[in-house]
């Protein structure tokens, strides 16, 4: 059972990159896409976050610290895992609902549309909040500061990517895009008002 809660979370996300590698194929071409330099901090951030997440030492004691109560390690790891996948599912949903308008960058693509449906029902940002709930997940799962660390990090990082999504879309969409942003919440689903 040991080996189980080892290599749960590394198939885990290794699977869901694969997933994200396949579906990248097909994708609109681009109109428009972010500085290289956002790019680069980007692809520099990602896999420090992620390597802080996933590495069992580095030589950094401070980062190995419980947060959580290690008599509960069990209930913490399961509770971990089950709101790791449904991030990760809620992040793939909003990709396949997104289709060919997908990019791993901050783009406009060639005939871009906005689409505010299915997840971009719930929120502006679905892909992160999945990724953001899957990386939570896995941090209450190890119950270590690291894992606090490293969601700080990505989300850091996400709300760098979405401030500048955010002004590109107002630009393509206009007041279009500001009624979409008015009613949905970028990251969190609230309940909506009853009329």
């Amino acid at each position: 059972m040991r080996l189980f809660y080892d290599w749960f979370f590394p198939a885990l996300w290794v699977v869901y990159f694969l997933y994200w590698q396949v579906a990248a194929r097909g994708a609109k071409s681009n109109e428009r896409v972010e500085p290289l330099v956002s790019r680069i901090v980007r692809a520099v951030t990602f896999p420090f976050a992620f390597v802080l997440l996933m590495s069992p030492r580095l030589p950094i004691p401070v980062l190995y610290q419980s947060y959580l109560s290690d008599t509960n390690w069990t209930a913490w790891f399961w509770i971990g895992a089950v709101v790791s996948v449904l991030g990760l599912g809620f992040a793939i949903w909003a990709r396949v609902y997104l289709g060919s308008n997908w990019s791993s960058s901050v783009t406009i693509k060639r005939y871009h549309e906005l689409i505010t449906g299915g997840p971009y029902g719930l929120v502006r940002h679905p892909i992160y909040t999945g990724l953001l709930t899957g990386f939570l997940g896995t941090a209450i799962a190890i119950g270590q500061v690291r894992g606090l660390v490293a969601f700080a990090f990505l989300f850091a990082m996400l709300w760098f990517k979405l401030r500048l999504e955010e002004r590109w879309m107002r630009l393509q969409f206009g007041e279009v895009y500001e009624q979409y942003a008015q009613r949905v919440p970028a990251l969190v689903p609230l309940p909506r008002k009853i009329r």
